[in-house]
């Protein structure tokens, strides 16, 4: 099961950031245009996204048969989201909005089998999403150990408390949008006050003091290189959404002999 876990394969390679992609519109065929990009990781959101248990359940095993890993973002931290998530045959899992050491225990609680946690087992879907297939026996026993935890900081609560967090888990993860939002800093058309950076900073030195890994969520190319030049762990480059959206405005401009509009860089 580890070797089928692209992210986490990057994770020991170590050989510079892993790249992923955002998966915000529902449906198995765009899931597999992304997972064809050349990414590592497809995050499939449940949380803003317009993708339901069902969606969830097409877009997850159609990116690991391309072998890429999907993680999913569970809309809220509940131990039965937790747990369809990752019976979906999700690679690892991320939560957001975490405020307290104490919920970040409880999503661990979750997420892991016995005696790590209290994970329910059961599901004849969860590892066909892996290759080699594991039985079922070999999915219990390699579970624990193969399958991602990751939580977004981004409230002042959990930032404060990031050093205990990081501890925690595998991947901490930046909301910038939200982190600003809840430190007093918003983005606004695209600026980042100098607070908000300071504090995507302190994320990344927590995520280097305990040896765990960090992420970002990222608009752009430019935006995830600069990230990734800091030393990030995991970027998000782009949302099926928006980039749509960005292509389509863009291409549609250059037929109308008009300027393109770029927005390449910003939130």
């Amino acid at each position: 099961m580890l070797g089928s876990n692209r992210l986490k394969q990057a994770f020991i390679a170590d050989k510079g950031p892993s790249m992923g992609l955002w998966q915000m519109l529902p449906g198995a065929n765009l899931a597999r245009i992304l997972a064809r990009s050349g990414v590592d990781w497809i995050m499939v959101d449940c949380e803003h996204g317009n993708i339901d248990d069902a969606a969830m359940h097409e877009a997850v095993p159609a990116i690991a048969a391309l072998g890429v890993s999907p993680i999913v973002r569970i809309p809220e931290l509940q131990g039965w989201m937790i747990k369809r998530a990752l019976d979906s045959g999700a690679h690892g899992i991320l939560v957001p909005l975490i405020r307290t050491v104490e919920e970040v225990k409880a999503l661990v609680s979750w997420a892991k089998f016995p005696p790590l946690g209290r994970r329910g087992f059961g599901s004849p879907i969860a590892m066909q999403n892996f290759d080699p297939m594991p039985t079922f026996s070999e999915y219990l026993q390699q579970a624990n150990d193969s399958l991602l935890t990751m939580v977004q900081i981004e409230t002042r609560e959990a930032l404060a408390a990031v050093d205990e967090i990081a501890a925690l888990v595998d991947v901490v993860f930046v909301g910038p949008f939200d982190l600003g939002n809840n430190i007093g800093h918003p983005i606004i058309e695209g600026k980042m006050d100098p607070e908000l950076d300071e504090a995507i900073a302190h994320v990344l030195a927590a995520a280097r003091k305990t040896g765990r890994k960090c992420g970002i969520f990222c608009t752009s190319g430019e935006q995830a290189k600069a990230y990734a030049d800091m030393g990030f762990d995991v970027i998000s480059v782009a949302a099926d959404l928006t980039a749509l959206q960005a292509v389509m405005v863009s291409t549609l401009a250059v037929a109308r002999g008009q300027s393109k509009t770029n927005r390449a860089g910003s939130y």
